[in-house]
């Protein structure tokens, strides 16, 4: 979905040289000068709370968020200043102005594969030199203990501004936005708002979240080749690294067969498992936020491929093969799911992946995450994926025991007043002059507000670690960040 790197685009008629506040590159050497350890100190003692919403504790009840919030509490009131925890949604606030500047983050993260790492993604690793990895790292603790610091960084230099500055924390970003949603109908909307949960330079465009979830349910003779015990990934919102099954009833030609299959596929590592029921088979890829799917290697995918020229028993497991086979297979843009495929000039095409298998008994349900550009309606979409989904029936002979669909809202902000500045400081600090303005294909907060744009803190050209299983930041960007979000907060506070 080319999140960092879409060519930018003349979105409204600003200056393209404007120039920043008198105090905004002093006050960002400042903030680095004087807060760099802090903020890695803080980052550390953020991602010690292995902040993952569970289904069965909401989060303001759950004791890693009460400590978390702890924390947040516990740093505003020693760098000064206001704090709100409303539930679900903490605000740390600087000033008492009547507009104001929402800087949006949340604090709630995805899961993590212990196993996948070198230590507890909920402590930071510093084993490779100038990256401090961790689950939040990137996604969006960093982001809040930067925010924390710039803000210090102003209040110590008596900078007045024109408009409040407001931190948003939100706690259930990557699960649930209902209860955001809820509070929004009652918060004030802000002046400008930001969220810092994306990428640089200006992002002024989200793809929508889009779910399209069947589940198969049924039996076979298990007379001939049939696979069981399929599985894969992690998360809706993750890449799958991991994918397996067993295959029965197999000659060893078959399996040799497999095997030299296998070895064509180099992008992935396959390994065979004599067991006494049958052929254990696993392939290893690798993770990386689904709206960034050309970032990872996707082993469910893989592993469908390595059957595709298999006739396999309609089990529940078979049909989940044949269905990744033949509607997604390698392709990442829905080239295979009937008509569902398109493309909007700035945003770039829609992506469509396998993201996880879950199963209840015998019945199999695979997640398939899509993101969603301008450009096609929602209804036509969805009219076009339930036509492939029936053809792909009738074609094989089989029901779906159920499908559930989602189709997300893209965002496309074609008049931000602030769009422009925050290039500005982008071009400034970091000398690129050639940078505009970015379309993702994730979806973040920013949706739920008047005019919000994204603003980092991930780099353009850079792979994006949020979600994946090696989460990282590096010390270098978050100094840089630092600067920025110094000057942005100077910047909008006095526009």
């Amino acid at each position: 979905m080319n999140k960092l790197a879409l060519a930018s685009i003349a979105l409204c008629a600003f200056s393209a040289h404007a120039q920043l506040n008198k105090h905004s590159e002093s006050v960002a050497d400042y903030a680095v000068n004087s807060y760099q350890n802090a903020q890695v100190h803080t980052l550390t003692n953020l991602v010690s709370f292995p902040t993952v919403n569970k289904s069965e504790i909401s989060a303001p009840q759950n004791p890693d968020f009460i400590g978390f919030k702890a924390l947040l509490k516990m740093k505003a009131a020693e760098l000064g200043f206001d704090y709100q925890d409303l539930g679900y949604t903490v605000l740390i606030g600087m000033g008492e102005q009547k507009e104001k500047v929402t800087i949006v983050t949340h604090g709630d993260v995805q899961p993590a594969n212990a196993s996948k790492w070198k230590q507890s993604p909920f402590i930071i690793d510093t084993s490779e030199p100038g990256k401090l990895i961790g689950r939040g790292t990137e996604d969006d603790k960093g982001a809040i203990a930067t925010a924390l610091y710039a803000m210090k960084a102003i209040k110590d230099k008596g900078i007045t501004l024109d408009n409040r500055i407001e931190l948003m924390v939100y706690l259930a970003e990557e699960s649930d936005w209902g209860p955001l949603t809820e509070f929004m109908k009652t918060y004030e909307q802000p002046k400008y708002a930001v969220t810092i949960d994306a990428s640089y330079p200006v992002v002024v465009a989200e793809k929508g979240w889009s779910l399209i979830s069947p589940t198969f349910a049924a039996t076979s003779a298990q007379t001939g080749v049939y696979v069981s015990n399929v599985t894969g990934g992690a998360f809706a919102s993750q890449i799958p690294e991991d994918a397996s099954l067993t295959l029965h009833n197999a000659s060893a030609e078959l399996v040799t067969q497999l095997k030299q299959t296998a070895t064509a596929l180099k992008q992935v590592e396959f390994t065979f498992d004599e067991q006494i029921d049958g052929t254990l088979i696993s392939v290893k890829g690798v993770s990386a936020h689904s709206s960034e799917p050309e970032s990872g290697v996707n082993a469910i995918a893989y592993l469908a491929e390595l059957f595709k020229a298999v006739e396999l028993e309609n089990n529940s497991d078979g049909q989940l093969i044949k269905f990744v086979n033949q509607l997604i297979g390698l392709d990442i843009y829905g080239k295979q799911f009937g008509d569902i495929a398109y493309k909007h000039d700035f945003m770039g095409p829609m992506t469509v992946a396998p993201t996880v298998i879950e199963r209840d008994g015998n019945n199999l349900t695979l997640a398939v995450n899509a993101r969603r550009p301008m450009g096609k309606e929602a209804d036509l979409l969805e009219q076009q994926i339930n036509s492939a989904l029936t053809q792909w029936q009738a074609d094989n002979k089989v029901t779906l025991a159920n499908v559930k669909t989602t189709i997300g809202t893209p965002m496309l902000l074609d008049g931000a007043p602030h769009a422009q500045k925050l290039l500005d400081i982008f071009k400034h600090f970091t000398g690129d002059q050639d940078a505009g303005f970015v379309s993702i294909g994730g979806g973040t907060n920013a949706k739920l507000f008047d005019n919000a744009v994204s603003f980092g803190p991930s780099m353009p050209g850079k792979r994006y670690t949020g979600h994946s299983e090696h989460e990282f930041i590096t010390l270098e960007q978050l100094a840089l960040n630092l600067r920025m979000y110094t000057a942005m907060m100077i910047e909008l506070g006095n526009m």
